[in-house]
């Protein structure tokens, strides 16, 4: 009898992996794709470390994490493997479950502060999960779960009636507000999470994030700033130790909520409706309606077509004059976009 239930829960574990498989990993990606094989000579060195060509080449765990992820959906198993293992040693913290958010390769120590940061941290735990129901090696998951864990236990607080994802271990959560970040709400893994852990918080966490970007409108244009702050009785302003602005973090949480399934809120619409224009600016002030005297980023035009249903003006491979960040967005943008069209097949 106990032969035959286990059966039935490897089974029935089976079936969960599949449900929840990215549909990327069905839409025709592989290593030799040009995209990312351009990626890979501009931004992965070597020994696995994905540099940050607008920063002097640091790196952080989102950049790390962005990279395994796209390595899992390109199924580059090798690529995956660098990554990850300078990842681990390099970031990983031996006290938690967690990673160290910035690498300095001119800094001694390179390594400065140990603080992480929560969304690269989320994409760590997700691509290895991914990786492991890819490629089937069970070390994946093993630390897919103790970091997942380290996140569920130490990074969700509930402020104000709202649980919500604190951007990193120290700094933004005080005594009446927490300063949060709505692009580190990436939903798709969050909705991940859920569907494979339903006894864990992530869809309360992804509801407080909905609720939280519906009231993020604020000035003439009613766009979310990049850092909010919220107090304990609820109240959300744009947080006070950041400029005002709608811009560099923030044209992350279109492409996160789009492709997470949530693209059915009215601040979506608001940012769309901003970006409705020839040149959309970079950022704009949410209060003085100062924007910048340069354009969306390569990466940043490709979420504005996600977001507008324009799929075709996403572009492939990303522009030899990209720097990292707009590189990433949109290789990531072009993912979303095939598991959003498999979706609604």
């Amino acid at each position: 009898m106990n032969n035959v239930l286990t059966r039935w829960l490897k089974l029935l574990s089976l079936l969960l992996c599949i449900m929840v498989m990215p549909a990327s990993a069905n839409a025709g990606f592989n290593a030799g794709d040009p995209g990312w094989q351009a990626y890979k000579t501009r931004f992965l060195l070597p020994e696995g470390r994905i540099i940050d060509t607008a920063n002097g080449d640091v790196s952080h765990t989102e950049g790390q994490g962005w990279g395994m992820f796209l390595a899992v959906q390109f199924d580059d198993h090798r690529a995956f493997d660098k990554i990850w293992q300078w990842t681990e040693a390099n970031l990983a913290r031996p006290d938690i479950a967690l990673n160290a958010w910035r690498y300095d390769p001119q800094a001694q120590p390179p390594v400065a502060d140990d603080n992480n940061a929560t969304d690269g941290d989320l994409f760590v735990a997700w691509s290895l999960q991914l990786a492991a129901d890819r490629w089937g090696e069970d070390r994946y998951a093993q630390r897919s779960d103790a970091i997942r864990g380290a996140i569920r236990d130490n990074l969700i607080d509930n402020v104000g009636g709202y649980q919500v994802l604190l951007p990193g271990l120290e700094g933004f959560r005080h005594d009446t507000f927490a300063n949060i970040n709505l692009s580190y709400w990436v939903i798709p893994a969050l909705r991940d999470f859920a569907a494979r852990y339903p006894d864990e918080p992530w869809q309360v966490v992804i509801d407080s994030g909905r609720q939280l970007l519906e009231r993020a409108q604020f000035g003439s244009h009613e766009l979310p700033a990049d850092w909010l702050r919220l107090q304990t009785s609820g109240e959300l302003t744009p947080a006070e130790d950041w400029p005002p602005r709608f811009g560099f973090e923030n044209i992350r949480t279109p492409l996160y909520f789009t492709w997470g399934g949530a693209r059915n809120v009215d601040t979506l619409e608001n940012i769309a409706r901003f970006w409705d224009q020839p040149t959309p600016p970079a950022w704009v002030d949410v209060n003085s309606d100062e924007t910048a005297d340069y354009p969306l980023s390569e990466g940043g035009e490709a979420i504005n077509a996600l977001l507008s249903g324009r799929p075709w003006a996403i572009g492939t491979t990303p522009a030899a004059s990209e720097n990292y960040y707009s590189a990433t967005l949109l290789l990531l943008t072009r993912i979303a976009d095939a598991q959003l069209s498999l979706s609604a097949r």
